[in-house]
């Protein structure tokens, strides 16, 4: 697995918090490690496309900044 950290725009509570890790659990072959706020260090295999975690964070209302 590979591990990746997400730069999140738009969070700032704990409430956003809690909205990002529901939508990113329900991407499968996706572990999250950590939430904090405008931040997500997950893992991830191969089947987890960046496209896929951008959604789920677009789900939860939030941006996805492009990092490597």
């Amino acid at each position: 697995m590979k591990s990746h950290e997400l730069t999140i725009e738009g969070m700032s509570c704990d409430h956003c918090v809690m909205h990002v890790k529901k939508e990113l659990s329900k991407v499968a072959g996706l572990e999250i490690e950590e939430v904090r706020i405008g931040k997500a260090h997950v893992r991830y295999d191969d089947s987890v496309t960046l496209q896929r975690v951008a959604q789920a964070v677009e789900d939860a209302g939030y941006k996805l900044i492009a990092n490597s």
